[in-house]
């Protein structure tokens, strides 16, 4: 599966039922033996319990500027549990999974070893409209 930006997530964001700069945006870090991307998934409930390896703080410092979703780096602290090969953008404000990527992601896949594991997002954002 190639990086995607979840369909439904377009939906609300036309509607105006997400609010990228003002809602509480998280990153999973997913093992990808329990999860496949499905264009139908939308809400959290949609990523399986037993996939989500970790999950970082709110992401700070969100911006859009020419169409491009941007936050600061962040961390999953103290990261234990299985291989992990996919993030998952995560608005948690309206229940929305936004964004897929399992390629592009600097030290994905990863083995979580019950230490930090830092998160950086690609010097471009997460993604263009």
């Amino acid at each position: 599966m190639a990086n995607a930006i979840y369909p439904l997530a377009k939906e609300a964001l036309a509607n105006k039922e997400m609010d990228l700069n003002l809602d509480t945006l998280v990153a999973y870090l997913v093992d990808g033996a329990d999860y496949t991307y499905s264009a139908a998934h939308s809400v959290l409930a949609d990523l399986p319990a037993a996939a989500r390896v970790d999950v970082t703080a709110t992401l700070t410092t969100p911006t859009i500027a020419l169409g491009v979703i941007d936050t600061d780096n962040s961390t999953f602290a103290a990261a234990a549990g299985d291989v992990s090969e996919i993030v998952i953008l995560y608005d948690s404000t309206s229940d929305n999974l936004i964004a897929y990527y399992d390629t592009g992601i600097t030290g994905i896949p990863v083995t979580p070893n019950s230490g930090d594991i830092t998160l950086t997002v690609n010097a471009s954002g997460w993604f263009a409209l």
